[in-house]
């Protein structure tokens, strides 16, 4: 983490002045502060760099040298810069401020997989299969534990490797998610079947050190330790292929496609048991840790399980009142 930094071109003492607020106002900010930094190294070494105003001419020059990032970098970037110019705007209304019209498009996020029920049980089963090994002593444990707390709690992947024994209650059976995404922790209430799942791995655990705070998931590569963001990811990617699960496009899915499932299965058992499904997004918002009810709302509804959900319940509520022709089908038709 950055603890003090240096900023010396001609923007220094503005940049200076808004990474203190922003950490001030109890933002981490250093990977701004990082790109700000290469904005300041920049500038001090461009011989126009003598007391002169930023221009679109400083900031056209600047992009050149982030030729090598892909589109949606690049733009966060130059999104980061901007914020910069209008923080100094406040001051000096007459200085540049980048035009975001002309920044990269944004990457658009890729369409997720959503597992079916038949492919998480497929996938427990493979997990439950793996072979222990002098740096994976409890592999299939590990995994299979991994699938069920991915599916049934939609942890993130980041969360569910930072968990320590101490994170879990097992008398009210929750799980500690600590300062995750948006600095925001949460208690994460189980299932019946997860925490019966956490108990007996827990068991298993036993094995092993099991101090408070030594990791939930653990391997041996380089000592006791917990799994990696990465290492787990490409464990998972290679239980996804053993189980023959692909996404449409022929590629194995993404660990964070797991949340998603458990996301579209909540709605779609919320909406075939009759329930207010916008009464209930508040309680998916903070069971996921999402920033707001707007962060659940935006993609669950385009997903094609919901929808037709969504239409059949239509269907169902409005049969004695329309005209046949004029209900939509399970088929997305009329009747």
């Amino acid at each position: 983490m950055t603890t003090s930094r240096s900023f010396s071109s001609t923007l220094g003492p503005t940049i200076t002045s808004y990474v203190t607020i922003k950490k001030a106002l109890g933002r981490r900010f250093d990977v701004e502060a990082d790109i700000l930094a290469h904005l300041d190294r920049f500038l001090l070494g461009q011989a126009s760099d003598s007391g002169a105003a930023f221009t679109s001419q400083s900031f056209a020059a600047w992009t050149l040298t982030l030729a090598h990032l892909r589109p949606t970098v690049r733009r966060n970037h130059m999104r980061i810069v901007r914020n910069l110019c209008l923080y100094l705007r406040r001051t000096d209304p007459d200085c540049f401020v980048p035009d975001p019209s002309s920044f990269p498009a944004p990457h658009a996020p890729p369409r997720p997989h959503i597992f079916t029920e038949e492919q998480i049980v497929r996938l427990l089963r493979i997990a439950s299969t793996l072979r222990s090994r002098s740096d994976t002593p409890l592999c299939a444990e590990v995994f299979r534990l991994a699938i069920v707390l991915l599916y049934t709690a939609g942890l993130r992947r980041g969360e569910l490797v930072r968990l320590v024994l101490a994170d879990y209650d097992p008398a009210e059976r929750t799980l500690l998610i600590r300062a995750s995404k948006f600095h925001k922790s949460r208690l994460v209430a189980l299932s019946d079947d997860a925490a019966r799942e956490m108990g007996l791995y827990l068991r298993v655990r036993q094995r092993l050190p099991h101090a408070a705070s030594s990791p939930l998931l653990v391997n041996r590569c380089g000592g006791l330790r917990a799994y990696s963001g990465a290492s787990f990811g490409r464990s998972m990617q290679h239980l996804f292929r053993r189980a023959d699960i692909y996404t449409a496009k022929g590629c194995a899915p993404r660990v964070h496609d797991l949340r998603h499932t458990h996301a579209v299965h909540a709605l779609l058992r919320w909406y075939r048991a009759g329930v207010d499904v916008q009464a209930k997004l508040p309680v998916l918002a903070t069971a996921m840790g999402h920033v707001s009810i707007a962060s659940t709302a935006y993609y669950l509804p385009f997903l094609e399980p919901v929808a037709q959900a969504a239409s059949e319940r239509f269907a169902r509520h409005c049969h004695s009142t329309l005209p046949a022709t004029a209900v939509p089908d399970a088929g997305g038709g009329k009747r």
